[in-house]
Formats: C-alpha cells, structure tokens, sequence
C-alpha cells in the first residue's frame, strides 16, 4: 500500500517521476552483435539477396533458421509484415468476389492486404482472448467466404485449434497473423504453423526487429511457390535458383518485396535472442497479472495458453467505460507512462488502428481508384459490408472498458513495484 494514499491526481505524491521504457521487446536486445553482422554484409559489399561481390547468403539462412525455429517446411523473408500479408492473400488467389474474415481488433494493414487485392473483409467479434471469437466466425462466413485471418493480438495466441476447426469445417483457408506474436504457441506448438500459411513482422515493435522486415512461412509447397513468385519478380525459382516460366500456376506478377542481406543479418542475431526476449516480458508480465489477481475491481484478458503467451502487452478490463476511464487518467498520474514518443497505458478506444472503427478508410470505404475499388466492383455487390462502430459489440464493450499497458523487455524489478503499487494505490480508493 502507498506512504502516501492521497492520489497524485488529487494532488498526492505520484508513484514514480520517470518514464517507463518505451515497449520496443527486440531493440532493447540490441548490442555488437547485430552490428558485427550488419558489418560483415557491408564489409561484403553485397547487400543484395541473390548476388553480389561477396554474397554472404543472409537471407537465406535466416529463412532456414526461421523455419527450423517455429517447426515449418520453409519461410519467405520479405522487406516488411504488410508486404507479407499481400503476399500470403495472393498466393491462396485471393482477389474480387471473395470475402476474408477478419477480426475486430487487428492492425490497420490486415485490412489493406485484402482490400488492396480486390477482396470484401469482412469483420468478425472477438472475445475475451481479444482475438477472433470462432463462435463469430462461423456466423460471418456466406457463400463467398475464402478464407479467414486470425491475428494474434497484443502478444498472446488465439484460440487457434478451434477456429482451424471452422476453417475446415467450411473449406475455407486460414492465415494466421503472427506479427505481434512472434515465438507465441499453443499447446507447444507455436503460432504460425497451424493454418495454410503464417506470417509475421519484424518492424520496430515486435519481438524481434531489423526496424522493418516481415517472413512467410507454410508447409505446402505449392503455396511457398506461390508466395516466392509474387514477393519477387512473379516467377518460382527452381532447387538451381532459376527462374521457372513452363508452369503458368507459377506465372505470376511479382511484387518485388524481397529482404536485403543487411537487414537478414540483424534478423539471425535477433532470433537467437528471441527466447531471452520472451522470457524476460514473460516473467515482468505474470510478476504484475499475480499482484493485480485479487482485485474485484478488474478482470484480465483470457490467456488461452500462459506459456505461450509472449507477453509483451498486459490488458484489463473494468466494469464499466467510466471506470476504465477514471483508473487509467489516475495511473497515469502516478506515472505510469512512458516518454512522448511512446504510447503506453490507454483505454483502448485509444489504440489508434489496431481498432476497427478508428479506420476511417474502412468506415467510409474509401479506394484508391475512381471505380471504388473493392467495394463497387461488380463482383463484389452481393457482399453487405458495414465497418460502422456498433457492428461488433462484444469487441465494442470489451474496447471502451480495457486499458493496455505494454510490457518491455527491460522492465526492472522496480518498474515492476511501480505498476503494481500504482494499481494497488488506485484501485484501493
């Protein structure tokens, strides 16, 4: 209990003064390691993938270690996790006249992908995993339902086995979206290896970061062939690296998301260390869920699988919106913030685009082109799509009443006491 009850925000002394660490789990990791690897490429003068005047072979080594990492026949590396999303829709021929199931809480690229290959998304409620509710899912699918994307949010998998369940069920593909997941499993098997295809991104915040970067990874191999044709020039390579042109299933068009050398480098390093960065968010995360536990006040997000959950974000939820509201102005009093340049502790109406409604694009059906592109496509007018706050409530409620906090991956023993004692402080009056 606080010295001190009276609430910073009425005027009491706050909990701490600095900022916590901003969340970045693989920055914090960074050291000479990633920078003798960069070296090592530059010092090649070859940071392309597929020829140089020294090739080093980065790319595709970390794709092999990538692979052999998670359990899966092989991996793509490619230069960002939104280009993996596109790559993954058009190698599983997604286009006009389909819809992709998506969830209501995503990144604003999960939408783009699809949208951007012709295709309706089409939303589905999340449930207290804040991921995709298979109950949901299964309501949502017509006719022209391809596939479903499964995103695993905010560090902790789906309930994955079961919405599998409904993808096949139904025929239908099933794309796991792992970027915020990366090294997360379910039941020891781990994310990304459960539905036709996985994907992932290596951007600034994830896990494990070459500041951008993104993977593909499947056991099928037609569907690797696929993948590799549209994120290079749009032609699969033979075991000799030749281009194949005799198989028009493989004759694409190419998208030209290829990773560079330099970045697969920094990749390999981080993925070695991406046990220890798990780890680390794992033990901060469960320290403050195990204090915050006895509360009636509070109810923390379903874990479908504790030793699977990455851990690098923490979420609660409260009774109600106000009450969500008042708990989170006054932890954040108690300084329980990071720096300006971070965003840490919201109500998560607050979460920018990770929130459906807070994608003016998709609320409006906006288009890159004069014909309205997908959404007035002929194809498409027999699909009824409405992105409006309101069409999944579930995920509507469980927003307005939970606060995030990011968990980094070089939280003290102290930063810890300080979360805990802030929420005790606030939470006892």
């Amino acid at each position: 209990m606080a010295i001190d009850e009276k609430l910073a925000i009425e005027g009491g002394t706050p909990v701490r003064t600095e900022p916590l660490p901003l969340e970045f789990p693989g920055i914090h990791y960074m050291d000479e390691e990633e920078m003798e690897a960069a070296q090592r490429v530059l010092n090649s003068r070859s940071p392309f993938r597929y020829y140089g005047i020294d090739l080093q072979g980065e790319a595709e080594q970390f794709e092999s270690e990538f692979a052999s990492f998670l359990g899966v026949a092989r991996a793509i590396a490619v230069n960002s996790g939104t280009a993996a999303l596109h790559v993954a829709l058009a190698a599983l021929g997604v286009g006009p006249g389909q819809e992709v199931i998506i969830p209501a809480y995503m990144w604003v690229s999960v939408v783009a992908a699809v949208v951007n290959l012709g295709a309706i998304p089409v939303l589905a409620d999340i449930d207290e995993t804040f991921t995709l509710d298979p109950v949901a899912v299964a309501k949502a699918i017509t006719p022209r339902t391809a596939g479903i994307i499964v995103v695993h949010m905010s560090g902790a998998p789906a309930d994955v086995p079961e919405l599998l369940k409904v993808a096949h069920e139904h025929k239908l593909f099933l794309l796991e979206d792992c970027a915020q997941c990366a090294g997360g499993s379910v039941n020891g098997k781990k994310v990304g290896t459960f539905g036709d295809m996985g994907i992932f991104s290596f951007q600034m915040n994830k896990n494990m970061t070459s500041g951008e970067g993104g993977a593909i990874v499947t056991n099928d191999s037609s569907l690797y062939k696929r993948a590799f044709a549209c994120h290079d020039t749009g032609y699969a390579r033979d075991d000799d690296g030749r281009a194949i042109f005799d198989n028009l299933d493989l004759c694409l068009w190419g998208r030209g998301y290829r990773i560079d050398e330099l970045r697969a480098s920094i990749l390999r390093v981080q993925l070695r260390k991406l046990p220890r960065i798990i780890a680390a968010m794992h033990a901060s995360k469960y320290r403050i869920r195990r204090a915050l536990e006895g509360f009636p006040q509070l109810r923390l997000r379903k874990i479908v699988d504790v030793d699977g959950d990455t851990s690098c974000f923490l979420i609660s939820t409260f009774e109600t919106a106000e009450s969500a509201q008042k708990i989170n102005q006054a932890l954040r009093a108690e300084g329980i913030v990071t720096s300006s340049q971070g965003v840490n502790n919201v109500v998560m109406t607050n979460w920018g685009l990770h929130v459906y409604f807070n994608i003016p694009s998709l609320v409006n059906k906006t288009s890159v082109d004069r014909k309205g592109s997908p959404w007035k496509l002929a194809e498409n007018q027999a699909s009824n799509s409405n992105y409006q706050k309101g069409s999944c409530p579930v995920a509507d409620s469980l927003f307005e009443r939970s606060i995030l906090l990011a968990i980094p991956s070089c939280l003290t023993r102290q930063d810890e006491e300080d979360i805990v004692h802030a929420f005790r402080k606030v939470l006892s009056r």
